[in-house]
């Protein structure tokens, strides 16, 4: 099909070609094709290291990664690296059915099981099979899944880990089980739920879903990593309050909630959403945590408050649709390494060590990487408050950037009994029509519909208001035109009910921008922001080392290009 011309806006398919980008460069060549964990973008010349999350943790967020990307954009570059991490996958299982951390052969680590890694190596395998069918993917889940629930420690009316790791003898200590100094059960259940979930979902594993509700009630009843009014437990025992592990949580149980149509769980992460929204800016940026790291935002806790309300938004708190997309157009977006011209590298590897560190072409290799640890106005985060600078880049958010891509980008169109939704005003194809967003140039979107459609309803952003809402539809020869004005045209005071739409039918919704500036607080610290709609146009003050929502666009008229979407044969949905 020939290219036409298409709003130059965001376009998440681009991006998650972009993350392909550093999900081959990151493959260590000379260490087994082993990617490397993090990257320090600020030394002169750059470097990349691994860590013992190298693993089950790395390689399971790169499968799961790599194939979302592909999904997503149809693009099949490197994929010799993804079959190459696939293998490596599979070799960390051993005949107990766990996934082990290997020994490195210059860090002395001891080689274990640790819980943080399962959730990835269960998320990989779990799209592996999804899109695959491949019983290799199916296998190896199914031990998985019962292995995960053969170690877990089993009460009444929850199970859970005593350990943070798990060895081929066994639990480290009985004694820890007995006195129950299990460590935070969020970072080692609560995040397991919602690959438990999906794998139940996919396959009908009766042991997943088991594991899913037995987890879900010890983190709602007995665990204390929440507390009564929905804030985190800042205690140190529960990683003082680590928002990526408490948000991933919320994800996992808002999932098990909306397949169990559960509404008193739906409200109670709602409860506890609604205080973490409270932690972060209205644009993505969180807390690490509640203490020492407090000032490192983790791109991965910015997707799981993205993936959270996009289940809280289906199960009709519509409300969320428009804080997912502030989340999405700006600090997911922003946090995309994709300028790397401040970045000093080399492609001399003299003074690599193999198997730990190396300075080789490292920008190159890195360029669609999501940032690790950011302040809410730089990409780099050297805080005084916090631990100063530590690193730029960690793979695991370059994993969660590409799924937070693909969160939104399945979630821009959905369909339910004959109802089309346009949840997100983000450019994208799909079977049944095509998106283009003129945001934040021009309050405009065009509707191509592909297909007839039953029933046809658009969100319009809050700030846009009702009374100024126009569209025209246009088949062929006709042409008419409708306004916000009539109330039969609203649904949950945010979709504009449009009704039946016919294949071959233009429809095009126009609004007024909303041009405002708000006062944004990051623990304590307070910034002025301003908006372009949905989008920050500028951040004041401004970073100091890789300035972030600087130059970003601020005119009236919305550039165009040639392009073409990439409608998927089939919709998989995570």
């Amino acid at each position: 099909m020939a290219n036409r011309q298409i709003p130059d806006t965001l376009l998440l398919e681009e991006r998650a070609v972009h993350a392909l980008n550093a999900m081959v460069g990151l493959a260590d060549e000379d260490h087994g094709g082993i990617p490397f964990f993090n990257a320090d973008l600020n030394h002169k010349p750059a470097f990349m290291t691994h860590g013992d999350w190298d693993y089950g943790s790395s390689h399971g967020r790169m499968v799961d990664s790599m194939i979302l990307a592909r999904h997503m954009s149809g693009s099949a570059y490197g994929t010799e690296v993804e079959q190459r991490y696939r293998a490596n996958l599979l070799s960390f299982f051993k005949e107990d059915g766990m996934s082990y951390r290997e020994r490195n052969p210059v860090k002395d680590w001891e080689a274990n099981a640790n819980l943080i890694d399962q959730r990835a190596v269960l998320l990989a395998l779990t799209s592996w099979f999804m899109t695959t069918g491949d019983v290799k993917a199916k296998e190896a889940a199914d031990r998985h899944v019962a292995a995960l629930k053969r170690i877990a420690v089993k009460e009444k009316d929850v199970w859970y880990y005593p350990a943070s790791e798990y060895k081929e003898t066994g639990w480290p200590s009985a004694n820890a089980i007995q006195l129950r100094l299990a460590p935070d059960p969020a970072a080692f259940c609560g995040r397991l739920v919602m690959p438990l979930l999906k794998y139940y979902e996919l396959t009908g594993n009766a042991d997943a879903y088991e594991l899913s509700q037995f987890f879900t009630h010890l983190i709602i009843h007995r665990s204390g990593v929440f507390n009564e009014d929905g804030s985190f437990n800042s205690s140190l025992a529960y990683r003082s309050g680590h928002f990526h592990t408490r948000l991933g949580t919320l994800d996992a149980i808002a999932r098990l909630g909306y397949y169990n149509r559960d509404a008193s769980m739906i409200n109670w992460v709602k409860k506890c959403y609604d205080w973490a929204l409270t932690w972060s800016t209205s644009f993505g940026w969180t807390p690490g945590d509640m203490h020492d790291q407090a000032f490192e935002h983790e791109t991965c806790s910015l997707v799981d408050l993205i993936a959270t309300g996009i289940t809280l938004a289906r199960s009709g708190y519509t409300q969320y649709w428009g804080v997912v997309e502030r989340f999405l157009r700006n600090h997911l977006a922003e946090s995309q390494l994709l300028d790397l011209s401040w970045v000093e590298e080399t492609d001399d590897k003299s003074k690599d060590v193999p198997g730990w560190l190396s300075y080789y072409k490292v920008a190159q290799r890195t360029r669609g990487s999501f940032a690790g640890y950011s302040a809410p106005n730089d990409f780099i985060c050297d805080h005084s408050h916090g631990r100063g600078h530590t690193s730029d880049l960690q793979i695991c958010c370059l994993g969660s950037g590409t799924r937070g891509l693909f969160m939104g980008w399945s979630n821009t169109v959905t369909e339910d009994n004959g109802t089309i939704s346009v949840n997100l005003l983000l450019s994208r194809g799909s079977q049944w029509l095509d998106v283009n967003s003129y945001l934040p140039y021009e309050g405009k979107v065009s509707l191509d519909i592909r297909q007839d459609i039953p029933k046809l309803q658009v969100r319009i952003p809050e700030w846009a208001g009702y009374t100024k809402v126009r569209f025209t539809r246009t088949l062929g020869e006709e042409t008419s035109e409708g306004s916000g004005t009539e109330p039969s045209r609203w649904l949950g005071h945010c979709f504009l009910q449009l009704g039946p739409a016919r294949a071959g039918e233009n429809i095009t919704i126009t609004f007024p921008l909303s041009f405002r500036t708000t006062t944004e607080t990051a623990m304590g610290e307070q910034s002025e922001t301003s908006w372009r709609g949905d989008d920050v146009i500028d951040i004041s003050p401004r970073g100091k080392r890789k300035p972030l929502y600087s130059g970003r666009p601020n005119q009236d008229e919305t550039p165009m290009r040639e392009g073409e979407y990439h409608r998927p044969d089939k919709e998989y949905v995570w």
